[in-house]
C-alpha cells in the first residue's frame, strides 16, 4: 500500500502542474480542470516521490511536486514496475494503468539542466474507471 503525497493540476498544456488541496477524478476523462484530461489512455499521470528524490540527488534539490507535470505524486509504490492493466484504488477513485513512461518531448527543462529526467522512464499513466476525490494522505491500494 502506498500514499498520495501531492495532487497537482494545470489548466494549460506545456507548463508545470501546481499542488492543490484535492483533485476530482472523472470516470473515463481524468482530472477535472486539468489540461491533459480527455477520453484517451493517458488521463492521469503519476510519479513516485522516490523518483523525484533521485533527481534531487543529482543537484535539483529545489524540485517541488508537480514539476514533472504529474497529477498525483505517490510514496511507497514501485510505479514503473506495475504491469499494464493493473488497477489501483486511490482515495475515492479507481484507476487502471495504461502506459509506463513516455517519450520525452524534445528535452524538458530538467533534462537540459542535469542531462536526465525520470518522468519518461518512471512516470505512469492511468485511465479512470471510477471517479472520486483524491487528497494528500489518501491511501493507494494496488489490486492484483
Amino acid at each position: 500500500m502506498g500514499k498520495v503525497v501531492s495532487v497537482n493540476l494545470s489548466e494549460k498544456k506545456g507548463v508545470v502542474k501546481n499542488p492543490v488541496n484535492e483533485i476530482e477524478l472523472v470516470e473515463d476523462f481524468g482530472v477535472k480542470g486539468d489540461a491533459h484530461a480527455g477520453k484517451w489512455h493517458r488521463q492521469v499521470s503519476l510519479l513516485a516521490e522516490e523518483s523525484i528524490d533521485k533527481m534531487k540527488k543529482m543537484g535539483l534539490d529545489h524540485l517541488d511536486y508537480g514539476k514533472f507535470a504529474e497529477n498525483i505524486t505517490t510514496q511507497g509504490i514501485d510505479l514503473p514496475n506495475l504491469k499494464i492493466g493493473t488497477r489501483m484504488i486511490i482515495g475515492e477513485a479507481e484507476v487502471e494503468v495504461t502506459q509506463i513512461g513516455k517519450e520525452c518531448h524534445g528535452g524538458c527543462e530538467i533534462k537540459r539542466l542535469v542531462g536526465d529526467c525520470v518522468m519518461p522512464r518512471e512516470g505512469i499513466f492511468v485511465k479512470v474507471l471510477k471517479g472520486g476525490k483524491v487528497r494528500v494522505g489518501d491511501d493507494i491500494i494496488v489490486i492484483e
